[in-house]
């Protein structure tokens, strides 16, 4: 990003955090779907805001801080339930297959690694990449099921590949 439009984004983000900060964190106090407290969402909504390239091109600020805040929260229920149900498998394993505490939440980790790197992808690279990864379903198989050509359906599973060894490094 231009160093001139960051110094207007940066301003205009203090300008709106000033008009608007006390109104957004009331509105997130009357919400009963909040999952953080509602400062710390707000916080995360400015940071969000402060991704935006032209952020003064923004004419309804409130609407888009809204709008933002109920994906923040989407998304942290999603990922709070997807630990429960985790979680949930995880305690379900029999007596033989009991794991300690810790390796509990180092799987669980590793599974919130994998799902986010999943969520990267579009719906056809995931489902590509699953289907041939997981399944072991050919080439020729998901191309017919998802309309493309398996040419297609190789590059869905490279983007895949790129995206897992990515988080991988990302890991360490």
């Amino acid at each position: 990003m231009p160093e001139s439009i960051l110094h207007r984004n940066h301003t205009t983000l203090d300008r709106l955090f000033r008009m608007h900060s006390s109104w957004l964190t009331g509105w997130l106090n009357r919400q009963r779907w909040t999952v953080h407290s509602s400062e710390d969402l707000a916080s995360d909504v400015f940071c969000a805001l402060l991704a935006i390239p032209n952020l003064d091109a923004v004419s309804q600020p409130r609407a888009m801080m809204t709008t933002i805040a109920r994906r923040l929260i989407y998304d942290a229920r999603r990922r709070d339930d997807l630990r429960r149900s985790y979680e949930s498998e995880l305690m379900a394993l029999p007596e033989a297959l009991e794991i300690s505490a810790e390796e509990r939440l180092i799987l669980i980790q590793a599974l919130q690694a994998v799902e986010a790197m999943l969520s990267t992808l579009s719906y056809k690279a995931r489902t590509a990449f699953l289907r041939s990864q997981i399944q072991g379903t050919p080439y020729a198989e998901i191309a017919d099921e998802l309309g493309v050509s398996v040419s297609m359906v190789r590059k869905y599973v490279a983007q895949g590949l790129r995206a897992a060894y990515a988080a991988v490094d990302q890991q360490g």
